[in-house]
């Protein structure tokens, strides 16, 4: 009997990994050693979460380790539904494709967390599709049994020549609400930072999820708690850790540097992509030292690293009908330059470029494309919380305007803020400007 997806999940998986989250982590051989290229050791040296450790000391996790993880509950998810009968559409080279893939999918990713998000740069998923192709991983994705360009369109943000049931089933798996991706960096980020909100029950969640072609897994209705807990535990963890007001704050300040580089010509897109963390600081300290005019953005970078954090100064929710205009960079930047000449005026000071920023947070979602299969009903169905209220009401909470301002000049422009600023729509009452800490 010849190999089956089965015996390809199953066979061969001798060369352990020691996980702090999921214990032992085992890998085929030739899958280990995609683990020791170039493009994957990189990942050792980024942090999951960049600049969480200032909040909280633990969050130094890399995006290697998360890697893994996806790895393994990739793994772990593909055996349960072949068991239910997803080997009837799943080959032995897709298995191997989809499992290289979970754990290659972030080979591309950019330094210090979303820093370079929003920024007009290529997105990472295809830097990985490139990267994937290219050598020395496509010789070794075919010595692992996988296909390059199966794993590559299993990852990409869309799959050029590649189609088929097999494929689309894999890359609803990758990308979901129940994906591997989104189990291990919620239990290994609340494992790090010390906190609870993301621990999930992966062994319960991967019993109520089953094989369908089309929609990639479905979900009974006694896995309906389990769906809520995540999307729950994604609101917690915005609100406490990725979008915790200092975690904002050092992001905000590293893009601000960068994207004041790349609109005066100092820094061109193509230098950012496989930088580490440290690449990047190290970047944007040589941008400082050649362009003095632009020095004062590029100390922003530094202070990050090295000295305090601009302060929440005033904290708004978003209202896309007042606040619509400053989800574009540009229009936010102008925002940023009126408000700054509107409060220096008032202060009777002048707030130079940088020492104000306005921070908005890029759309997130608590929605789910998941189907309750003995229910016949799309999620929430009959019997979930998760209503179209509720989902507004979790996003007002966490997607929140703050304007971040250099401590030194904090306490001039809280005294001179009584009547609030008005910038066309964008209206900061006075009760904003001072907010427990």
């Amino acid at each position: 009997m010849g190999e089956t997806a089965w015996t390809a999940l199953r066979e061969g998986y001798t060369v352990p990994v020691r996980d702090i989250l999921w214990g032992h982590i085992y890998l085929k051989p030739a899958m280990a050693a995609l683990t020791e290229t170039v493009a994957f050791m990189r990942l050792y040296r980024i942090l999951q979460l960049g600049p969480a450790y200032r909040v909280y000391p633990g969050a130094t996790h890399t995006r290697a380790a998360h890697s893994l993880g996806v790895y393994h509950l990739g793994r772990r998810l593909l055996l349960s539904l072949a068991e239910q009968g997803a080997e009837a559409w799943i080959s032995p080279q897709g298995v191997r494709s989809f499992l290289c893939a979970c754990l290659l999918h972030d080979l591309g990713h950019f330094p210090y967390t979303h820093s370079l998000k929003e920024l007009p740069l290529r997105s990472h998923e295809d830097l990985t599709a490139e990267l994937i192709r290219a050598e020395p991983l496509r010789s070794l994705l075919g010595a692992a049994g996988a296909d390059p360009d199966l794993t590559a369109a299993i990852v990409e943000t869309a799959p050029g020549r590649w189609s088929g049931a097999e494929l689309a089933f894999y890359r609803r798996l990758l990308s979901g609400c129940m994906d591997p991706d989104k189990l291990d960096y919620l239990n290994r980020d609340a494992r790090c930072c010390g906190v609870p909100y993301g621990v999930q029950d992966v062994d319960y969640i991967v019993s109520r999820l089953h094989p369908q072609p089309e929609r990639g897994v479905d979900i009974d209705s006694r896995g309906i708690p389990s769906v809520e807990s995540i999307l729950f535990a994604k609101y917690l963890m915005y609100r406490t850790v990725y979008w915790h007001r200092d975690v904002r704050s050092a992001t905000a300040m590293v893009k601000k540097a960068i994207l004041g580089g790349l609109d005066a010509g100092v820094l061109a897109p193509e230098e950012l992509y496989g930088l580490d963390d440290q690449g990047l600081f190290a970047l944007l300290a040589d941008c400082r030292g050649r362009t003095p005019g632009n020095r004062a953005l590029f100390d922003l970078a530094a202070r990050v690293r090295e000295g305090p954090l601009h302060r929440s100064v005033a904290e708004i929710p978003y209202d896309p009908a007042w606040h619509g205009p400053l989800t574009g960079l540009r229009e936010r930047a102008r925002a940023e330059e009126a408000l700054a000449e509107d409060l220096g005026r008032a202060a009777g000071c002048r707030i130079a470029p940088g020492e104000l920023i306005i921070d908005l947070p890029e759309p997130v979602s608590f929605e789910t494309n998941l189907f309750i299969s003995d229910e016949g009903l799309p999620f929430p169905g009959e019997t979930g919380v998760f209503k179209t209220d509720v989902v507004e009401g979790l996003v007002k909470q966490v997607r929140i305007i703050r304007i971040l301002l250099d401590p030194i000049l904090e306490n001039k422009v809280q005294c001179a803020g009584k009547g609030g600023i008005c910038i066309g729509k964008f209206t900061i009452p006075p009760k904003t400007w001072s907010l427990p800490r």
